[in-house]
């Protein structure tokens, strides 16, 4: 049996059990502590850890990346804790990881491109039933600000003509400048066509404000529109509202880690760490009234808020770098360059 081929036993192995939280928590720290010489299996019980919060008990992801975290950075998340459900796991679909595999095993070899992986990703979220779907709503919940925002009326559409209108120094012209200097869409997706308002609340709601706001959370938190910068955005997103597709995403990251040389594995997961105890720690940016505060500069609006900026653990553009510096970093930065580089570009797209 290859490494690789043992590894996905384990995965498969431990994935339906993982470890609890405090066994995570000794993981965290363990691979933390060995650096470069973490063992794979290690780090492939994390990575099912992860993957298990993703698809299985998605209201178990605040407890686990709390633990991750937590063992990872050596402290406690600052933030009350979020519960999970006394419940049972959701069956594991048919066919369920032969895809998600085949996604890691494609990411690690460049062969994804942003349409696949949008596509693929989707495909993932074809398995879940709608009593996981329900639970996923459920769970949505337990988030701070969540049920607030839900409750009100679905956003508007932005339009480009009021963000050009915004003066000079301003979110609303940040974010102008942003979308036309760099040829992204806004709005770019028909929310009738991808039938967001079917979905139960809140996550019409959530999916609805964050295909027009990604940006925006881009750049009010302080983060860059590189492709670890994605990873992180990813890992906030997830801590501010339980975001389920950052979970599979993030999930398949752990896998990438592991399957890869442990030399590179601390850049993924002091990303990580660290950009969900930023999101854990900052209050919850889903009832920021974009609309009322385009012409404020982006710093009065995090005085406002309570909004840090991402304290980043590695430069922005250090996948991008990657091709300078693969010889030291190894195979995993090349993975995650493939696998985040096509989400780099759905998010561009309002694919996700």
């Amino acid at each position: 049996m290859t490494d690789r081929n043992r590894l996905k036993a384990r995965f498969l192995k431990t994935v339906e059990a993982p470890a609890s939280r405090d066994e995570l928590v000794r993981l965290a720290r363990r691979c933390a502590e060995a650096g470069k010489k973490a063992t794979a299996e290690d780090r492939m019980d994390i990575a099912a850890a992860l993957a298990h919060a993703a698809f299985l008990a998605p209201d178990k992801t605040a407890e686990t990346y709390d633990a991750l975290a937590e063992g990872w950075l050596g402290r406690a998340v600052k933030a009350t804790p979020i519960d999970p459900f006394d419940r049972a796991p959701e069956h594991v679909p048919a066919g369920l990881w032969d895809e998600y595999w085949g996604i890691a095993e494609d990411g690690l070899a460049g062969n994804l491109d942003a349409l696949s992986i949008t596509q693929r990703t989707a495909a993932l979220g074809h398995h879940f039933t709608p009593e996981a779907t329900a639970r996923i709503a459920e769970m949505s919940h337990l988030y701070e600000g969540v049920t607030e925002a839900a409750a009100g009326p679905m956003p508007e559409l932005i339009h480009l003509s009021t963000l050009a209108a915004c003066p000079p120094g301003s979110l609303g012209r940040e974010f102008h400048d942003l979308i036309v200097d760099n040829k992204f869409d806004l709005e770019v997706l028909d929310r009738s066509e991808i039938a967001v308002e079917a979905l139960p609340q809140p996550l019409a709601y959530l999916n609805t404000r964050m295909l027009q706001a990604h940006d925006l959370w881009h750049i009010t938190a302080g983060y860059e529109t590189t492709a670890l910068h994605e990873i992180a955005i990813s890992a906030f997103q997830m801590a501010q509202f339980g975001h389920n597709y950052s979970a599979q995403f993030l999930s398949l990251t752990g896998v990438i880690g592991a399957l890869s040389p442990a030399r590179g594995y601390r850049y993924l997961m002091d990303t990580i760490a660290t950009a969900w105890a930023h999101g854990r720690e900052t209050p919850a940016m889903i009832l920021v009234p974009w609309e009322q505060v385009w012409d404020q500069p982006v710093d009065t609006i995090r005085r406002t808020y309570g909004i840090e900026p991402y304290d980043r653990a590695h430069p922005a553009d250090l996948i991008e770098r990657s091709r300078a510096i693969s010889e030291r970093l190894g195979a995993l930065i090349n993975g995650l360059r493939n696998l985040a580089a096509p989400i780099f570009g759905a998010f561009r797209l309002g694919r996700v």
